[in-house]
């Protein structure tokens, strides 16, 4: 009996096709062989993923690896995938080739970078090559960077100011407010025990309010970020943010990145790429000496946030850093632990020292880009950050 359903043949010539292209070399000979477009895209598949022969990855029904240690190829390789594959699908492959194929020392080409797909994962690279690039590269290193960086502001700029912006206006509270000013849904809350039921209504001895908008500084915000190598997006990710919250008249923000060593970048935050390039990614990480600094720059406890950004593996002095975020909290400022400010979800990270931060009513969790100015909004009104880290992941893993 054949199958007579319409379009069931193409269906099944195209589940054919992407098997061929998934298999390559080890496809059955049913599958038939990769040819034309279709054989560019598997000859560029090859060169990066399979394994062992030589060549140059040309077309045919075996696979064979080769980009090896050559510019040029790799420069070409680079514009093929670009022309076969969405964008989406170059970031990936661009990323496990930096990693399977050891390709990091030719970024530091400028014709290299001309070639490739700018993405986060390309800018955390090449902030760790900071140190050892060339003078030719640099130019064409900050272009992507900042390629990158006007990307990273179209996406969070707008929504991180309205939600910050919204949560200051709330948490400015005020107990007299005009008609218009009145928040009636806390108003309420606040005064269900004056309910009286023979006028069945709520007679409030106290309103709340709305407070009126001011240009005054009205919190302090400390950005503690980690810069080990395992935290490249979320470095990117904090710088962009950092520069867009100090553009905000009512916050006070500071930037602080650490390894070993801490450096402060708040004097750069008007320009997010110098912010990124005054990183060095890699190294050990002390966090205690990072909190250390941050508590200096934190005169007004009950109206700051610390924002510590880490995987959490300490090199330091352990009991000295959970004792430090106890004295914050203590003092009344709103401490926030993210994992990871990414959109790949938590890394590994110190489970032990996440436990005792939680402990310590200090939740630390992973945090994506695009929920990043929910969060600040929750930690300026002061709500419950563990119900906030929780519905994060809940979404996380359903939505």
């Amino acid at each position: 009996m054949t199958d007579e359903t319409p379009g069931a043949g193409e269906a099944s010539g195209e589940r054919a096709r992407r098997w061929r292209l998934v298999l390559g070399g080890a496809a059955d000979e049913s599958l038939g062989a990769a040819e034309g477009h279709d054989g560019a895209m598997d000859a560029a598949l090859a060169a990066l993923y399979d394994a062992g022969g030589a060549g140059d990855g040309e077309t045919g029904s075996k696979r064979s690896a080769g980009l090896g240690g050559s510019a040029p190829k790799v420069a070409r390789w680079l514009g093929d995938i670009r022309e076969y594959f969405p964008s989406t699908v170059v970031q990936v492959m661009q990323s496990d080739a930096i990693e399977r194929l050891d390709l990091t020392r030719l970024l530091l080409e400028p014709e290299m970078l001309a070639a490739v797909e700018p993405d986060v994962h390309l800018v955390g690279t090449l902030l760790s090559l900071n140190g050892v690039m060339p003078a030719k590269t640099m130019d064409a290193a900050r272009q992507v960077v900042r390629q990158v960086v006007e990307g990273l502001e179209k996406r969070i700029t707008q929504k991180t100011l309205a939600a910050v912006s919204g949560a200051l206006n709330r948490a400015a509270r005020i107990n007299r407010p005009r008609h218009a000013d009145i928040d009636w849904d806390r108003t309420i809350r606040a005064n269900l025990k004056h309910y009286q039921p023979g006028l069945r209504t709520i007679v409030p001895e106290r309103l709340i309010g709305y407070g009126r908008r001011t240009t005054a500084v009205q919190r302090d915000v400390v950005l503690c970020v980690d810069q080990s190598g395992s935290m490249a997006a979320s470095v990117v990710f904090s710088g962009v943010f950092a520069a867009v919250l100090a553009s905000m008249r009512s916050l006070r923000t500071s930037l602080v990145v650490f390894d070993t060593a801490v450096v402060d970048l708040t004097d750069q935050l008007s320009d997010p790429v110098e912010v990124l390039f005054g990183t060095q990614l890699g190294g050990g990480t002390d966090i205690n000496r990072a909190i250390a600094y941050s508590q200096q720059l934190i005169s007004r406890p009950r109206d700051s946030i610390f924002v510590l950004i880490s995987d959490l593996y300490e090199g330091g002095v352990r009991e000295q850093m959970l004792r430090r975020v106890a004295e914050m909290t203590a003092a009344g400022v709103q401490v926030v632990v993210l994992l990871a400010l990414s959109d790949e979800g938590a890394p590994a990270y110190d489970h032990d020292n996440a436990a005792a931060l939680a402990a310590l009513g200090v939740p630390a969790f992973a945090c994506t880009p695009d929920a990043f100015p929910d969060l600040m909004a929750a930690a300026i009104e002061r709500r419950d950050l563990k119900a906030f880290a929780e519905r994060l992941e809940s979404s996380t893993e359903f939505g």
